[in-house]
Formats: C-alpha cells, structure tokens, sequence
C-alpha cells in the first residue's frame, strides 16, 4: 500500500494522508499538488510533503481525485521554510499554506449543479422560483451556485436548490476548475491568398470603395515593411487611428487572418544602463565595509540617514550577486514604494526584475511564481511586499529588508502573523543567503542585535553629495491659538513656509496620519456621538462622499442632518484627517495644485503610481498624505515637509509609541530637501519639550534608542522579552470575560513568567464581537520552544472545555 502525506489549505494544524497507486506513488514527487477529497463531499487542493507506506491508524485513507501537476511547483526550502512559521509564529501548516501560494493555485471545488437526464417534469408544478433555475437549465447545462444566486437574486437559495433535488430533478457535483488562464494577444496577418503581386492589387481594387478598410490594409503593409515581425490588432488599430470592428470586418471577409499568441502579463520593455554605477566615497566605504561584515556575520545593519543613498548601495551588491546567476529578494514595506523602485531598479537590471504583490491580479502572481520557479533570467530579482518571501526560490543568496523597522512588515490577521524581516532572515538561512537590513531609524531589536555583535552594522552618517539635513522648526499649537496665530489647523509660519516654497516653484508634502475629513461629528446640544453599530469607534467623517465611515468593519451611513439622540441640529466636527487639510489648502492656498495620497484614493491597482508619477512630474504643487508618504520615497524637488499634528502619534497607548513617533517624523522629514538646496521641516504640536520631538529636531538616534532601551528593561518588552498576545473573541460579553478569566488563572498558575491581562484593547468590540488579550512575556535568556508548548497545551485544554469552545483565539507571537 502506498500513500501520500499531504497539507489542506484549511485552518488545520496536521498533515493528512491519502492513497495512491504504486504508479502514481513512483509518479509524484513533493511539492506537486493532488485535489483530495475531503469532509462529506469537498475537494480541496492538497500540497504533497511526504510519500511513505505507512498506514494511518486512527482513519481509513481515502484515495485521491487527481494529480495537478507533472513536476513540483513548490521547493524543499519552502516547505522546511513554511514549516518552521508554522512552528514559530504557533500557528496551522494550512494557514501558511494558504497565504502562501497565489489562491489561483489552490482550486477548491465549487458545486456544480445540473439537470437530471432522461426525467419528465411537469413544468405547472414548479413554484417561480424553481422555474427560473429549470428554465436557465434548458439553456446551458450546468449552473454555479453564484449563477443561481444572480438569477433569482437573493443570498439564500439552498433551500430553492434543495427543493429540486428533493423532486428528483437536479442533481450536484463537485467539480474542481482550473483558475489560471494565460493571456492571448491577437495578432493579424494578410491572407494567403493575397500573398502575390497580382494578388494585392486585385485586393486594394476591392476595397475602393470602402476607404476605412483600405487605410488599415495599407497601414498593415506599412508596419509590416518596417518591423517584419507579427503585428497585434491592437498596435494596428493604433496606427491607423481606426477601430477593431473595422478589423474584425476585414477578418470577415477573409483579407485578414487572426491568430493568437501567449504572452506574460508582466512586459518589462526597455534597455538596462551600460554605464556602470558610481559610488561617492562615503558610499563606497559602507559598501566595502559590508562586504567585510559579510564574511563573518550572516545578517548585516546599514543605519545610513535619510537620503544618504542606500538604494545605491543595494543596486552596487545586486549587481555582484546577479553576476553569478543568483537570485534576490528585494522586500519593502509599502507597495507604493515598490512603484518607485521598480523603474529605478529596472534602468539598471532590463527585464530582470520582477514584481510581487497584492495588486497584482492572480494571474500576473503566477506568472512570476513560475518564472522563479524555473530560475528564470526575467525573475532573477523579486522586488514585493512581504509576501514575496513566499516564492520557490532555489537559488538564493541575498536578501534586502529596506525600512526594516516598519510596522507593516509584521502581518497581523489572518494566519500566519509572521514578520518579513525575521522570516526573511530564517528563509536566508536556509539558502545559505545573506542578510541586509537598512533603515535610517532601525527598530530597538535590531540596533540591539547589532550592539551585542549578532548582526554586523555599517552606518553612514552624511547624506548623498553632501547635502545638509533638513532645518527643523517646532510651532507651539497652544501658543498660536492662545494669540490667534492660526488659520483652520494651519499656523501662520506653516503657511508662510508653503507660501515660500511655491513662489519658488518647489513641492511640499504634508503629513497627517489619518484619513477621512474628521474622526468625531458630535452633538454640541446633548454630546452625542455617533458610533459604529458593531464596533466600539465613532464614525469617521468622510465629506466627499458625505458618510460617516467605520475603518474597522466598513459600515456606512449618510451623513446626519440632526443629531439622532436630541434631534438637534447643532453637529460639529472634531479632530481632522487628510481630507480636510485637502479642504483648508483649497481655500487658502486656491490657486495651488494639491494632491491626496491615503486609503481612500489609492484603492485602484495603479493608485499609487498615478499620484507617485505626477507629483515627480510636478503635477501636483502640495501633497497631503497618510505614513504612506513617510517611508523611502525620494523626490528631488521637496524643499518643505509640515507634520499637521505630532502629538496624535505620541499619545498612543503602546510600549512603541514613542519609538514609533521617532521614526514616523524622521522618516517624513528625510523627504525634504533631497538635492542641493536645504530643506526644511515643519513640527506642529502642543508639548515642543517632549523628549521625543527634541530627539526628532536634533537627529538623536541614539539618545531615542538609549532612553527606550532603560524603558524596555524595566518594564519587561523586547528586546529583553518576547512578548506573545492572546486575543479572545465572542459575541457574549459575560461567556468571554469568564472564558478569559479562566484561561488567565491557568496561565499565571503554569507559567512562571509574567501573564498580563485579560485586558480589554482600546478598540474592546470590533464586527459586534467583544475582544479581550492577554500578554506572556518570555525573556530572551528563557526557551521560547518549551513556553510555546505549555501555552499551547493551555490552548487545547481551554478548546476542550464544552462552554468556552465558542470563544475564537488568535496568537500573535513577537507581537509589536
């Protein structure tokens, strides 16, 4: 007997073994996938990972349906890889499974349902629902339940569907579908009959009279005499100025012939620079010195200031690797910096640079796995946000984490809530790869891994060409509305500063972290505000489209015209976002074109690049924006940078907070001044003394790193501790606050380490389910592996209680 060892993309943390034949058995390798059956009646996509013959005790083995492919599209590396998240981050092979691999790849059944054959229905007694489907049934054979869905237009049809079945007329199969389609473009050629001399002027003497086919037969001749290679309907129909119908009638009369031809979705066309890059001798001596580092240390720190010219450097050791027919990863946090990099990196690399991300549709995302897969010269280099960790590399050697103290990096819901930058690190390992982290404000973790001598560390202290750090200056909010100094959230030196640089034809961007035109509308009768209905926030006022927005769930609703508690119709707004700033810089600045760069304008899949390349291009003047902006964008003509509100970010209830508000305000003051002349910042906030903001306005990382780090130590958290977070979620506020109770005492009896909780977040309902936490802290001296362990088998024995097994847990290891 031979059977296969397989992973479910389900919330499952075990592998399950299925049957084959001995041919099959000898046939597949691991790596390759199976559509198994699974539960009563479902077919899921499994991935193989072993093969053996030893028989399962506690089930019989079903067989499998069918064997997808003919050789593996999965790695060793990323099997041992996905393995160790699922182990590290605690949680199922599944879910890391699952968010691995492009969903195009992982076909799950979907019911099929079909009319019985060979059966006489009496049509008179079908009610009118079960008509509609007997009647979509005549003209094509099978249905979806989505298609049923459309047809009879509600959600809920399965009890039409099985009142049909029940009559004995339709019956259900599960059918599995390919989702991948490649991309076919159209191409047009002459037809043989037209090929001779004679042949053509016979044609152009038929088509006289018709003058619009005749321009695109001679365009065709036209473009076929200067390119000689095959010619799409679509460059034709360009150069002609005309439109495809015409096309379509000239294949109609059999002048044109089309054809088909396969082409990747991703088209990189363009010429790689022949000029080899130069370094400036600040470059060159961090570049060497991580060459050195390098041969010691398997991960390496570059803490170079904002605009010092990291990305030069990573170009200068892409090129070494590429060299030798390597291949790297290049991660961001941001897909809008992914934009701007993609046509740098592109300028010097041609076509060896491949893209991986979310905007990019399924098929796009399977192109690029295939040509990783195959180590193919047009992916010898994935540039992509966190999930590009997930490619079948088999050839790895360098790895880039740019902005490697981004928040963004760390996944947090669904599973696997793992961090890029540490499995990146893991994944390099594995490949024998090395590591380098850049940032200009580099997280406490790391800055502490390198102090202690586990990770090398290059720093470069000057920025590119000499130019100067920008010039901070801090506006007193209290102060300046004290002496009517401002105008809407706008100080009179902040719009001095804009006045300034727009005289002077130079860009400014501003920074508010958040979106939408207000974050409270409130009665000022009665102080009613109005909340979401399923989450505990207010409402956010969005005044383009005059709702009140929840960015937790996405309930809406129209804008209030009286307040719905006193009906009242005295209603302010309180607070500002992105939105309104766009507003106030409308009035007072109206002949300045502006610009808004946040969730809400950049949904589109080319969002980010529409507003990235117009700003470059100097379409727009003043750019307001969310910490989309705050991270490595560089744009030559910023002169001026204006943080609205600092203090937003200080006041957070977080152990990083202030960490955080350090490198969101350096980050976003490295935009400004990238080229000769200095640039300057402009802070905004009420307490200018903060220690924070004075580290900010003198560029003191290491007081910043030093101060935190006495914090850390203290009150137990990283780098000292690992932290590991416990959310517990129910709709019944009394059964989790008992359930968490529970799970609590067990912890702090069992564990001899420091359980807090169970807490209620600042956010305590969320999608109308109650939230609680509870935080282990394990310190870095103490095993990790053994503590996961008891925590888990705590897990499983709260799931085996009959009352608490409602309540859903999520683990969020290393949280931050």
């Amino acid at each position: 007997m031979y059977f296969v060892e397989v992973i479910l993309p389900l919330s499952l943390a075990k592998t399950f073994t299925y049957k084959v034949s001995e041919a099959e058995f000898h046939f597949v390798k691991n790596g390759m996938r199976v559509v198994v059956p699974f539960g009563k009646s479902k077919m899921y996509t499994a991935l193989i990972i072993d093969k053996h013959q030893n028989e399962p005790s506690l089930y019989e083995a079903k067989e499998i349906d069918q064997i997808l492919d003919e050789k593996p599209i999965v790695t060793e590396f990323q099997i041992a890889h996905w393995q160790w998240i699922a182990s590290y981050y605690m949680c199922a092979i599944g879910d890391v499974y699952r968010g691995a691999m492009p969903s195009a790849l992982l076909l799950e059944s979907e019911t099929i349902i079909s009319q019985k054959q060979s059966v006489v229905i009496d049509e008179s007694l079908l009610s009118d629902e079960e008509f509609l489907i007997y009647q979509a049934l005549q003209q094509q054979s099978s249905l979806r339940i989505q298609d049923i869905t459309a047809i009879l237009n509600k959600k809920n049809i399965f009890p039409v569907v099985q009142k049909l079945i029940n009559k004995n007329i339709l019956v259900l199969h599960e059918e599995v579908q390919e989702l991948y389609k490649p991309k076919l473009v159209r191409y047009v050629r002459l037809h043989s009959q037209y090929d001779s001399n004679s042949g053509l002027s016979e044609l152009l003497e038929t088509l006289k009279s018709a003058s619009k086919q005749r321009e695109i037969v001679l365009t065709y001749f036209h473009l076929n005499a200067a390119e000689k290679k095959p010619i799409s309907v679509k460059q034709l129909v360009e150069a002609a100025n005309s439109t495809s119908s015409i096309v379509k009638a000239l294949i109609e009369k059999e002048i044109l012939e089309e054809y088909f031809i396969q082409e990747d979705r991703i088209n990189f066309s363009g010429n790689a620079q022949e000029a080899a890059l130069q370094l400036s001798v600040a470059q060159q001596q961090a570049y060497d010195q991580i060459n050195e580092r390098f041969e010691s240390k398997e991960v390496c720190l570059l803490h170079g200031v904002t605009s010092s010219g990291k990305t030069e450097i990573y170009i200068k050791l892409i090129e070494e690797q590429i060299a030798t027919g390597k291949q790297v990863v290049y991660l961001l946090p941001e897909i809008a910096l992914t934009t701007q990099l993609v046509s740098r990196l592109r300028a010097y690399f041609g076509d060896k640079v491949g893209v991986y991300h979310s905007k990019y549709s399924n098929n796009e995302r399977i192109e690029l796995w295939k040509q990783v897969l195959e180590q193919s010269p047009k992916a010898q280099i994935v540039i992509g946000a966190r999930s590009a960790l997930f490619l079948p590399f088999s050839n790895l050697s360098l790895v880039i984490v740019d902005e490697e103290h981004e928040q963004t990096f760390k996944q947090v819901d669904p599973a696997p809530r793992y961090h890029a930058r540490d499995a990146a690190i893991v994944l390099a390992n594995m490949h024998k790869a090395k590591v380098l982290l850049g940032s200009a404000t580099p997280s406490i973790e790391s800055y502490f891994n390198a102090q202690s001598d586990k990770y090398g560390l290059v720093e470069i202290t000057e920025r590119y060409g000499n130019v100067q750090l920008p010039e901070i200056e801090l506006v007193d909010l209290k102060d300046s509305y004290f002496r009517k100094k401002m105008t809407g959230h706008f100080s009179d030196s902040l719009i001095e500063a804009i006045t300034t640089a727009l005289s002077l034809g130079e860009q400014v961007i501003l920074f508010q972290n958040r979106r939408g035109y207000s974050p409270i509308m409130e009665c000022l009768s009665c102080g009613n505000v109005p909340q979401c209905q399923q989450c505990d926030v207010s409402l956010t006022y969005h005044k383009h489209k005059n709702q009140l927005r929840c960015h937790y769930c996405g309930y809406s609703m129209a804008k209030p015209t009286h307040c719905h508690s006193c009906s009242s119709i005295d209603l302010a707004t309180k607070g500002f976002g992105t939105e309104q700033i766009e507003q106030e810089l409308l009035t007072i600045f109206p002949n300045a074109k502006i610009g808004r760069m946040d969730q809400d304008t950049t949904r589109a899949k080319f969002g980010f690049e529409k507003i990235i390349d117009s700003f470059k291009n100097q379409e727009i003047e003043i750019l307001v924006g969310t910490q989309m902006l705050a991270k490595g964008l560089d744009f030559n003509n910023v002169s001026l940078v204006g943080i609205m509100n600092a203090d937003t970010m200080l006041y957070h209830p977080d152990f990083r907070a202030f960490e955080r508000s350090f490198q969101m305000m350096t980050q976003v003051s490295g935009r400004s001044g990238r080229s000769e002349k200095r640039g300057k910042v402009v802070i905004q906030t009420y307490n200018p003394n903060h220690n924070t903001i004075q580290q900010v306005t003198n560029n003191d990382y290491i007081g910043m790193y030093k101060e935190q780090l006495y914090d850390r130590q203290i009150y137990k958290y990283p780098p000292y501790f690992r932290l590991v977070k416990l959310t517990l979620k129910h709709r019944d506020f009394d059964k989790l606050k008992e359930g968490a109770m529970w799970l609590y005492q067990v912890m702090s009896q069992n564990l001899a380490l420091p359980v807090l909780g169970p807490e209620e977040p600042p956010i305590s309902r969320i999608r109308n389910e109650y939230i609680r936490t509870i935080l282990i802290k394990i310190p870095q001296s103490s095993s990790m592996g053994s503590a996961k362990k008891t925590i888990q088998k705590m897990l499983n024995s709260f799931e085996a209680v009959p009352q608490y097994r409602a309540i859903k847990g999520a683990i969020n290891v290393d949280y931050y």
